[in-house]
This record gives C-alpha cells, structure tokens and sequence, in this order.
C-alpha cells in the first residue's frame, strides 16, 4: 500500500510542476495591445530566459556526468535542427490560431519546451528516489522555475494571435511529460540516473539552438541591437536570480 500512495505523491507532484507551466501566460492577459516593438521584447525576454534555464541545466549535468552532457548538447543539436528541416519540408500544422512561419516558430518551441520537460520529469522521478525530503525540494524548484518558461512560450505564442487561455494550454502540454516520466524515473531510479545528463544536455542544446536561430532574429528584426542586448541580459539575470532564491 505504501508503494502506491508513493507512487501517487510522485504522479501529483510532478503533475503540479506541469500546471505551473500555464501561469506564466496570465501576465499577457494585461497585454490588450501588441505592437510590432513589444513582439522584439518578447523574444528578446524569452530568449534570456531560455538562455539563463539551459545554463542551469548544463551545470546540473556537469555536475553528474560531464561527458554525458556534453553527449547530449550535441544530440539535442541534431534533432532541433532535423525537426525544423523536417517541419519546413512539410510544413507546420496550425498551431493556436497561427498559419505559417508564426505556427512554424510556434511549433519549434513547443517542441523544444516538451523535450526539456522529459528531462524534469525525470529529475522529478529521481528525486523522490533519494526521499521525499529532496523530492519535495526538487518538485517545488522546478514548479516554480516553470512559471517563467510557461511566461517564454506565451510570449512567442500571443503576440502572434493565440489567445493567453490557449497559449497557457499550450505550455501546460509541453510539461506534460513531467508526470509521464516521473514514475518510470522514481521506479527505476538506478536505471533512469545514468540518462539524466543526457536528457538535461539534450534540452539545453535544443533551447540554445532556438534562442539564436529564431528568438534572436526576431528580436533583432523589433528592436535597436542595444536594446535587444539590455532585455535578454535584464531577463537573464531575473531567471538567473529565481534560480538562486529557490531551494537546491
């Protein structure tokens, strides 16, 4: 009986982590009008904050396997970039109201976000496999750290005409494989552990390969390139200084 309803605590924890996702659209709600400026804002907000999560994640995987991570940096490289080929082939699906390059973009990182997500799920699993002490910290770590990046999708994703209720949606779906990985994880702890640097390089490659091949241009397209560089670095040091505030 004590394996299921630790079973259970896991599922829920990890499944709170991913409903933290959506609240960083609410702040867009107040976001009556978006010009063409505020769209390069956006980018240049998410791109720092993205910038800041895969700095976190690359040194969380160092500190596990340094070899492993850099391992998977270079697979998250490959498939980002064979994912955007593949889309720009057969072209993206609508995606939240957009058509186009918008659900192109859109479609890439939301991809990218869902990739980094199995790598907290299974941060999440592992975790609780060193007790619910450490579990709870982790889980309230990264609900919190989820916010911000729920925050980066909604910005890609309502300047562009997704509605914030859809676009929180959308980002609660990207952390969706947190609750999915966390059990497997937390079961086979032991098994899971080897993978983790991998799975944590493999996301930070994906979301830096976005920030410069996409956030960036767009950014650059809206705002002066001293503009552009205070607001990625202002929204670097903000996601940077959560970090720091939440439990390690």
């Amino acid at each position: 009986m004590a394996t299921e309803t630790s079973l259970m605590v896991v599922f829920i924890a990890a499944f709170i982590t991913a409903v933290a996702t959506g609240l960083g659209a609410i702040p867009l709600i107040w976001a009556r009008q978006v010009s063409v400026y505020w769209l390069g804002v956006g980018a240049a907000v998410a791109s720092g904050m993205m910038l800041a999560a895969s700095h976190s994640l690359v040194e969380e995987a160092n500190g596990i396997g340094p070899w492993r991570g850099l391992l998977g940096i270079g697979t998250g490289l490959v498939v980002v970039v064979l994912a955007n080929r593949w889309i720009e082939h057969r072209g993206a699906p609508d995606v939240g109201d957009l058509v186009g390059a918008d659900a192109r973009k859109a479609l890439l990182i939301l991809g990218v976000m869902t990739i980094h997500s199995f790598a907290e799920g299974i941060g999440v699993g592992v975790s609780y496999g060193g007790g619910q002490t450490l579990g709870v910290y982790i889980t309230t770590a990264i609900a919190v750290h989820n916010i911000p990046e729920g925050l980066a999708i909604a910005l890609v994703m309502v300047p562009r005409g997704t509605s914030v209720a859809k676009a929180a949606l959308w980002a609660i779906f990207t952390s969706l494989p947190q609750p999915l990985m966390a059990l497997p994880a937390y079961i086979l702890v032991i098994a899971f552990e080897p993978f983790l640097p991998v799975g944590l390089g493999l996301a930070a490659g994906a979301m830096i390969w976005m920030v410069f091949a996409e956030l960036l241009q767009d950014a650059n397209d809206h705002l002066q390139p001293s503009q552009m560089g205070v607001v990625v670095l202002l929204a670097f040091m903000a996601m940077m200084a959560l970090q720091f505030a939440l439990p390690h």
